[in-house]
């Protein structure tokens, strides 16, 4: 397939290698990021759509997303589909369906989990919102940057998708840190807690997988210095769009809202900016109750 792809970041720019490497043709363009190995650049996000079976886009907002929508649909062929892996509001996502709808394009929201591990490996998960004929055209090409695809439903149900999960993650993480802080203080070792938890009833991915103590469990951003794989500046937005996403659907989050406010002063009042979302733990150890 001929495939432009927009936002060639820390997320895109793995992306578009595998694509490459699948024996796809692709053009990229980005405002900022240096060109991936074999990806020509074009002048413009317009030229990069231009006469493309597919376009994907991975920025960084919904404005943004709008924005680059706005450019690009009107060069994009009919029929073509614009795939959107970017992590935005759900009003966002469903205006540019909206936007390719008048324009006789397909579309697809498609937000990813896995972090810039899982996009240079190719194994994310796409959660995805559009027709199923736009899904369809689209589900060779999440087949290559990664493991697996689920329609959720039409537009918009990808974001939904990516911001309800993603504040369960928050809500988890915090709740991990909390418990390996509270067993440091009792004398529990780290190590005991871990093979208790992790195969116990609050055995879950933040612990398992992610574990956010240092040499406990499979090897995480703790064994890094907490250098990021998902930033906590990133669940801080996550967590603003799942309280966006709540008071547009009267929905009651209270976990969720709390959660979003230990990351917001984790990240804008204390150190947390630039740091891996697990960091928490860290945070809490420097902590006192109340």
């Amino acid at each position: 397939m001929k495939i432009g792809f927009i936002g060639l970041g820390n997320m895109g720019a793995p992306m578009a290698r595998n694509l490459v490497a699948a024996g796809h043709e692709v053009v990229g363009f980005d405002t900022e990021a240096p060109a991936p190995e074999g990806v020509p650049m074009a002048g413009s996000a317009a030229d990069a759509a231009a006469d493309r079976d597919a376009v994907i886009t991975m920025l960084p907002n919904g404005e943004i997303v709008r924005a680059v929508a706005e450019e690009i649909v009107p060069a994009m062929r009919e029929g073509a589909v614009l795939i959107d892996c970017s992590t935005v509001d759900v009003d966002s996502a469903r205006a540019v369906h909206a936007l390719c709808a008048a324009d006789a394009l397909l579309s697809v929201d498609a937000p990813v989990s896995g972090g810039v591990g899982g996009a240079e490996a190719g194994t994310l998960t796409f959660m995805c919102g559009g027709s199923e004929e736009s899904f369809a055209k689209a589900a060779p090409l999440f087949e290559i940057m990664g493991r697996k695809a689920v329609h959720c439903g039409e537009a918009g149900a990808g974001q939904s998708a990516k911001i309800c999960n993603n504040m369960i993650l928050g809500i988890s993480m915090i709740g991990v840190c909390e418990a390996f802080n509270l067993a440091d203080r009792l004398g529990l070792s780290r190590q005991a807690m871990f093979d208790v938890v992790s195969t116990s009833s609050g055995s879950c991915w933040s612990i398992n997988t992610y574990c956010p103590a240092p040499g406990v469990g499979p090897k995480s951003p703790s064994d890094d210095g907490y250098k990021p794989g998902f930033a906590a500046d990133l669940m801080l937005k996550d967590l603003r769009l799942s309280q966006q996403a709540a008071e547009s659907a009267d929905a009651d989050t209270a976990m969720g809202a709390l959660a979003m406010e230990l990351y917001r002063r984790f990240v804008e009042e204390e150190d947390g900016a630039g740091k891996d979302f697990s960091a928490m733990l860290p945070r809490l150890e420097k902590r006192h109750r109340g």
